[in-house]
């Protein structure tokens, strides 16, 4: 099996045997505005097969694997939106990586990447533990949530344009259903940064007439209702970028202690 069947036991899969599945860019759209909750968006995002280059290879990277994790089950599925259901802290990145998300079925979890990110998410208060390895971890987010621009991993990291389309409406609709309660939203990396302007005015949020671009510790006022919001960019802690000193730890804790501050006050 090339990927875990929906309701067969996996940590904290939201979906089950009778989940409906999106198969085209319409019927996302479609799924996407008719959730009401998000019990049953994630649901839907996790068994997606819209998209049929980015399913074909998460299933193949599940099937063939890594030798050094030769012996483990790969989730092999979208990843859907993980943490707490009332944020004050939205954290939006690319997509899954191939053999961190794809095989342990939780964003951010099981690669290098996701070893920066939550030992700084740890120091800074918005995450339990300093470690995320598997579903099943006891990890916990602390008035944050996580959510990707695309939920599925793509070959060399890279969707295609008409792939992160097809999976906007996702991203819009999780916006839009934690809305009331965010106050800070972190966007990891430029791509991340691109792709959750249009989602969040799809959302409801009143965005600058310019869109400023995209840089470390970067802030754009935004307004939800009469709310204000703060965007902040943040430089991704890829192994190319924490390898060669881009991002730093200190870097890092200075954007998410600035995130936990601001979300102190709502």
């Amino acid at each position: 099996m090339s990927f875990v069947p929906p309701g067969s036991g996996w940590p904290g899969d939201p979906a089950g045997p009778g989940t409906p599945v999106a198969r085209d860019a319409h019927e996302v759209a479609k799924l996407a505005a008719e959730s009401r909750t998000l019990a049953d968006l994630t649901a839907r995002q996790s068994v997606c097969r819209a998209c049929p280059r980015l399913v074909e290879w998460r299933e193949e990277v599940a099937d063939v694997k890594r030798r050094a994790f030769a012996d483990e089950t790969y989730w092999g599925r979208p990843i859907a939106g993980w943490g707490d259901d009332a944020p004050h802290t939205l954290i939006v990145g690319l997509a899954p990586a191939a053999h961190g998300g794809n095989r342990t079925g939780r964003i951010f979890t099981g690669d290098r990447s996701g070893d920066w990110l939550f030992a700084s998410l740890h120091r800074t208060g918005l995450a339990a533990k300093e470690t995320s390895v598997h579903a099943g971890d006891g990890q916990r987010l602390i008035g944050a949530r996580m959510m990707a621009a695309v939920r599925c991993a793509p070959p060399a990291n890279k969707p295609t344009p008409e792939e992160r389309d097809t999976c906007f409406p996702w991203l819009a609709a999780e916006l839009a259903l934690v809305a009331g309660t965010t106050r800070v939203i972190v966007a990891l990396g430029g791509f991340a940064w691109q792709a959750v302007w249009p989602a969040l005015r799809a959302a409801g949020f009143t965005l600058p007439s310019r869109r400023p671009g995209f840089g470390h510790a970067v802030e754009v006022p935004l307004v939800h209702g009469a709310t204000p919001v703060t965007l902040i960019g943040c430089y991704h802690p890829s192994q190319q970028n924490t390898f060669t000193g881009r991002v730093t730890a200190e870097m890092l804790d200075a954007v998410f202690a600035r995130a936990a501050a601001l979300g102190a006050t709502a």
